[in-house]
């Protein structure tokens, strides 16, 4: 396809965005045929683009890849250079998917807090849907920056796995999936939610003054079935966060944070590898909830 930088691409990942794609549940997919994947990581082979040469180690997350622009799951990428990031040297290109677009979103929606003033002499985070990619790493993200941090899930049975990360507290998503008031005794300063709908409009009212919550995903719904009065009674702040189109110096913070703040162990332990002809499997396996952490594809083998 269009594009000035041509990519040997070593692997992929499978997001919640992937599975919406691939089983078509969601018109994610633009034009046919396209092949799939929202991200990848490799080693630039050739390039017309001023920033990168070959032998270039470069990610990708999002724009248009998956939707009107081949994505991840092929062996060679043909990309516009200005889609992609340096990969930090703290990374080889399997970790980079270890981290892939829900890892980078999770770093997001970190600086989204932070920027919110959320520090963590001020009180809980909340991660909701924490045993998925986003929360995984938003969790280990949080404990390794010095947050208590609150995990939310249907799967109780991971707790262990969630305190590895760093989670303190570990409740059900049940408690906040149901309808409930419009604002109910504040429990946590700041929130990543990856849910939304009933979920998120729990966490809002939830959320102590001046709090901030960060949104990114819609696993149990695109809805805000909400009120405001958690906006005018308590300033709280709903921070919207897109990594699709994120402009490239917000992308390079990311990277450049994740590089720095996500323990290597803690990131290994949410890993999982698989081949290429494995990818429509896990993807339905995901959008059903039965997915732990991250998804790497070797899209060699």
């Amino acid at each position: 396809m269009e594009g000035d930088v041509t990519v040997n691409v070593e692997y992929s990942t499978i997001n919640y965005k992937d599975g919406l794609a691939l089983s078509g549940r969601s018109p994610v997919i633009a034009k046919f045929p396209l092949i799939g994947g929202i991200d990848l990581a490799g080693t630039v082979e050739s390039s017309s683009h001023p920033g990168y040469k070959a032998g270039d180690k470069v990610v990708l997350n999002g724009w248009a890849l998956s939707q009107t622009h081949h994505g991840g799951y092929a062996q060679r990428a043909r990309v516009r250079g200005d889609w992609l990031v340096k990969l930090p040297q703290a990374f080889t290109t399997r970790q980079a998917m270890a981290i892939g677009t829900a890892g980078y979103t999770a770093m997001l929606c970190v600086l989204a807090l932070e920027r919110g003033g959320v520090t963590p002499d001020k009180g809980p985070v909340l991660v909701t849907g924490a045993n998925g990619g986003v929360g995984s790493i938003a969790i280990a993200l949080l404990a390794g920056l010095g947050y208590q941090v609150i995990a939310s899930t249907g799967r109780m049975h991971e707790a262990d796995y969630l305190k590895a990360l760093g989670a303190t507290d570990i409740i059900d998503r049940a408690t906040l999936s149901q309808p409930g008031a419009p604002i109910s005794s504040a429990r946590w300063v700041g929130a990543v939610d990856s849910v939304g709908s009933h979920t998120l409009v729990n966490v809002l009212a939830q959320t102590q003054y001046g709090g901030t919550v960060a949104a990114c995903g819609l696993a149990q719904g695109p809805d805000l079935p909400g009120s405001v009065l958690p906006f005018i009674l308590r300033s709280v702040t709903l921070a919207g966060v897109d990594s699709v189109n994120a402009p490239f110096a917000l992308r390079q913070q990311a990277w450049e944070r994740l590089a720095r703040d996500l323990d290597p162990g803690k990131l290994e332990s949410t890993a999982t590898e698989v081949g290429l002809a494995d990818v429509p499997g896990v993807a339905l396996r995901l959008l059903q909830g039965n997915v732990r952490g991250r998804t790497i594809v070797d899209v060699n083998r």
